[in-house]
């Protein structure tokens, strides 16, 4: 699970979450060099329906049917990668009593952030 944290300026809360991707970029590392081919087509296809999800939700006068369509191919696309490189556990699937626990940790963070940063005298 993702152990939120202070940062080091110690003014905001940090999820650190480069430990879930190193692994996935690991296993796409490895999923390449097996077959360049096959991933390297689906690399640029993900990136083509990428740059136009892009182009549907920063351009002017884009009907909204139409980013919804973009972002379901990109998620397609993604999915279709992800099956070659699988990485198992890159979801956090909390239990209530675990998903209490740590909104309460990030909660006490801010929290702890609020209290050094506001030092004002109160009136």
């Amino acid at each position: 699970m993702i152990r939120p944290q202070l940062a080091a300026d110690g003014r905001t809360v940090r999820l650190p979450i480069a430990d879930r991707v190193e692994p996935l970029l690991d296993a796409l590392a490895v999923a390449y060099a097996e077959a360049p081919d096959d991933l390297g087509a689906l690399l640029a296809h993900h990136a083509e329906n990428v740059a136009a999800l892009d182009h549907a939700i920063y351009g002017h006068n884009v009907p909204e049917y139409e980013r919804a369509m973009r972002a379901a191919t990109a998620d397609g696309s993604r999915e279709a990668l992800l099956a070659e490189a699988p990485v198992a556990g890159l979801d956090d699937l909390l239990d209530p009593d675990t998903a209490i626990s740590f909104a309460s940790r990030i909660t006490q963070l801010a929290a702890h952030i609020r209290h050094r940063t506001n030092r004002s005298p109160r009136p």
